[in-house]
């Protein structure tokens, strides 16, 4: 008996996979069918129309529902969502799906920055929700620096600004200034009213050994359980 299972639909002439998916029962012959303006849906009505069928593999089968989910997950992230139609990366992937070495490091082995070890001016900044491993450099910069309800006073004491995501430092910059919201150039595309009564802060990473000193130190008692606040200063 198949139960849930994960399939792959490839391209029949370079072989290359361009989508991965899961399901049950005749889900995996679905998509022939699909109409949508979906990029999976383009790519495989090009191919029906040069009379050719897409090449359907199932990479796993007889799995328990969460297994498949997590099969799933794990194969988008080694393919890599750039190369495939798939629109979202799979179910918890965050949670399950490809990571790296220090990033597992981090969740599992974080030594606990207390506060009689700082001697830095610091803000955290949590990001929780919208955090991911696959982020780049600049898309953590930006996600992190705005726009934020904060004490523009307090925060224009702080010298660096730690990324916190799930309890843990993802990364650490030096603050140049604090500005209003929306006022500095920004690759992000909130609408402007989200940005308005808040602030974002221009800067860059940190030196390697302020960012040695915090980068993947646990500060997630610095957050109570109930806290529902992103921002906690540390103004020594």
């Amino acid at each position: 008996m198949l139960k849930s299972y994960v399939y792959i639909y490839s391209d029949p002439d370079t072989q290359e996979p361009f989508y991965v998916g899961k399901g049950k029962g005749n889900r995996v012959f679905d998509h022939l069918k699909d109409a949508s303006d979906s990029p999976k849906a383009a790519k495989i009505q090009q191919l029906l129309h040069r009379g050719k069928a897409p090449c359907i593999e199932i990479l796993a089968y007889g799995l328990e529902e969460e297994t498949a989910l997590i099969v799933e997950a794990a194969a988008i992230d080694l393919l890599g969502l750039d190369n495939l139609t798939n629109e979202v990366r799979g179910f918890e992937s965050i949670k399950y799906g490809r990571i790296k070495v220090e990033e597992i490091e981090a969740q599992y082995g974080s030594d606990v920055l207390k506060e009689k070890d700082i001697d830095d001016k610091l803000m955290m900044i949590r990001i929780n929700g919208t955090y991911n491993d696959s982020l780049s450099p600049l898309e953590l910069y930006e996600m992190t620096r705005g726009f934020w309800r904060v004490d523009v006073e307090r925060a224009r004491q702080a010298d660096y600004v730690l990324a916190v995501y799930q309890g843990i430092v993802r990364e650490v910059y030096q603050v140049a200034g604090w500005f209003p919201g929306g006022s500095t150039f920004t690759q992000r595309t909130d609408d402007e009213d989200f940005a308005k009564n808040r602030y974002e802060f221009v800067g860059r990473i940190a030196d390697e050994p302020i960012r040695q000193k915090y980068r993947f130190k646990s500060v997630a008692h610095f957050f109570p359980k109930g806290c529902q606040t992103p921002v906690r200063y540390i103004l020594c």
